[in-house]
C-alpha cells in the first residue's frame, strides 16, 4: 500500500525524492510545488467534464466517467513515472490528497514501484505553508532610489557568504515600469509564493537574511502579506547615491535592449511624468540619448520613493552615503555598518 505523509514530513524528510503532481495541466500551470513533474490524470477538458457530471448527475457517474478517461492512459502513467523516478521511489499528490493521488499511487504500487508516498491534503497543504510561514528569522532591508544597483549589491552580499532573498529574481521583474525588460516571463502570484517559500524554508534562521525593500507588489505578482508586514518591521539600510551615478548604471542596464520596450515603459508612466517630460524623454530616446532619458525618469521615481520613505521616518532606517554604484564596495560598506551597529554594539 502507498504510505500517506504530511506536507511537513515531505518537506523535511522526502523532498529529495521525485515528486509527481497528478492534477490537470491548467492547475499545474497556475501553481505547483517546485521541482514537481506534472503527469495529469485528466486533461483540462476531461477534468471539467468530470466536474460537470459530478455536479449535475452524481458522484457515481463522475467516477465512472473518470475511469473511462483514465483506462487508456494506464501504461502511459507507468512510463512517465519511471522517467521521473527510475529507481521507483516516488511521492504523489493532487489538490487535497483525495481520489486522484491515491488511485494513481496504488496503480504505481501495483506495477512494481518500491516506495510510493502520498501527501495528505495535497497541494492545498503546501499552499497553506507558502502563504503563512514567515515568522522565523531576522530580515535586513536594502533600500535606495532607482538605479542604485540594489540587486547587484545583494548578489555581492551573497557572494560574501551572507543569506539573501532575491524577491525580484523570483518575480522575474525589477520593480518599475521598466522592470520586465530583459527578464523572463513573470510567474503567477501563486507560483511566486510557492518558489519563495521553497527558498525561505532553506534559510538558517539563526542568521539574518538580506532582502530588497519592496512595495507589496513586484510587477504583476504580490508579496505574501505575512512576509511584507515582517519586512516593514525590519531595519532598513538606505544607500544614497547621486542621480548622475544612478543614471549611468541605468544606461548600462537598458541601452542595449529593445528600444520599443523602453518606449512602452515611458508610455506607461507618461501621465505621472507629465506630457512635456514624457515627450522630451521619447525625443531623447529616439536620438539614443539614454543618459538624459534616465535622468528624466529618475526625477519621477525619486519623488515617488522619497514620499514613501518620508512616511516611514519613524521606522528603523539608516541612511548610508555611497560614492558610486560599485556593487562590491557598497556591499562591503553595508556589512561593515551592520557589524558595527548590530554585532559589536
Amino acid at each position: 500500500m502507498p504510505k500517506d505523509i504530511s506536507i511537513t514530513e515531505y518537506l523535511n524528510n522526502f523532498s529529495h525524492l521525485p515528486l509527481v503532481d497528478v492534477r490537470s495541466p491548467g492547475e499545474f500551470e497556475k501553481g505547483h510545488i517546485p521541482n514537481a513533474t506534472n503527469i495529469p490524470l485528466f486533461s483540462n477538458e476531461e477534468r471539467a467534464h468530470v466536474g460537470t457530471v459530478y455536479k449535475q448527475q452524481s458522484q457515481e457517474d463522475a467516477v465512472a466517467l473518470g475511469y473511462q478517461y483514465v483506462t487508456p492512459k494506464l501504461q502511459w502513467f507507468i512510463d512517465e513515472s519511471i522517467n521521473a523516478a527510475p529507481d521507483k521511489h516516488i511521492v504523489i499528490h493532487c489538490w487535497r490528497g483525495g481520489m486522484r493521488s491515491h488511485a494513481f499511487a496504488q496503480h504505481l504500487k501495483d506495477n512494481g514501484f518500491n516506495k510510493v508516498y502520498v501527501i495528505t491534503k495535497g497541494y492545498k497543504a503546501y499552499r497553506r505553508e507558502a502563504q503563512n510561514n514567515f515568522d522565523k528569522g531576522q530580515l535586513l532591508l536594502l533600500g535606495g532610489y532607482t538605479g542604485s544597483g540594489k540587486t547587484h549589491i545583494l548578489h555581492q552580499i551573497q557572494e560574501m557568504g551572507h543569506q539573501v532573498l532575491d524577491l525580484e529574481g523570483l518575480a522575474s521583474h525589477k520593480g518599475s515600469a521598466f522592470g520586465n525588460i530583459g527578464m523572463d516571463k513573470q510567474p503567477t502570484t501563486e507560483q511566486f509564493e510557492n518558489n519563495l517559500y521553497w527558498q525561505w524554508r532553506q534559510f538558517d534562521f539563526s542568521r539574518p537574511i538580506w532582502v530588497e525593500d519592496e512595495s507589496p507588489n513586484i510587477g504583476d505578482v504580490n508579496i505574501p502579506m505575512h512576509l511584507f508586514h515582517k519586512m516593514r518591521q525590519s531595519p532598513l539600510f538606505f544607500v544614497e547615491i547621486s542621480k548622475e551615478e544612478r543614471a549611468h548604471l541605468l544606461v548600462d542596464e537598458y541601452a542595449l535592449g529593445d528600444k520599443s520596450k523602453l518606449e512602452n515603459a515611458i508610455g506607461r508612466i507618461s501621465k505621472r511624468l507629465g506630457n512635456d517630460v514624457s515627450k522630451k524623454a521619447l525625443e531623447y530616446l529616439a536620438n539614443d540619448n539614454f543618459y538624459e532619458v534616465a535622468l528624466l525618469t529618475l526625477g519621477y521615481y525619486d519623488k515617488y520613493y522619497k514620499r514613501g520613505i518620508e512616511k516611514r521616518m519613524t521606522d528603523d532606517i539608516r541612511f548610508i552615503a555611497m560614492q558610486n554604484t560599485n556593487a562590491h564596495k557598497n556591499a562591503e560598506t553595508l556589512i561593515e555598518v551592520f557589524n558595527e551597529q548590530f554585532i559589536r554594539s
